[in-house]
């Protein structure tokens, strides 16, 4: 990682927004002060979305992730997520762009 101590990146989906910091750490999620699986309990479904961006790039288990999120129902935060965790996975790397554009 470069000299920063983070990064930071702004995601939004519908009335959803989501402010992602992205450091390094071993793949830990938190969302408004809760882990990933806390927030979003019984969807395996929108826990498996919010690391499309490290699979993808296969990264998993590299970044932990901060995310404080409002607005929007469950669906549309955790969109707003994915994007900010890729938003701020470009800043880390651009050559991670094209790369998660063709993921979507």
């Amino acid at each position: 990682m470069a000299k920063q101590d983070y990064f930071y990146a702004l995601g939004r989906r519908k009335s959803a927004t989501a402010r992602v910091r992205l450091m390094g750490g071993k793949g830990n999620i938190t969302i408004n002060g809760k882990t990933a699986a806390e927030y979003f309990s019984g969807s395996e479904y929108l826990l498996h979305e919010l690391n499309k961006p490290f699979a993808v790039l296969e990264k998993e288990k590299q970044f932990d992730v901060s995310v404080v999120v409002a607005g929007g129902g469950p669906v549309g935060q955790a969109a707003a997520i994915r994007l900010g965790i890729a938003k701020s996975l470009v800043l880390v790397n651009e050559d991670y762009k094209s790369t998660l554009m063709r993921a979507d």
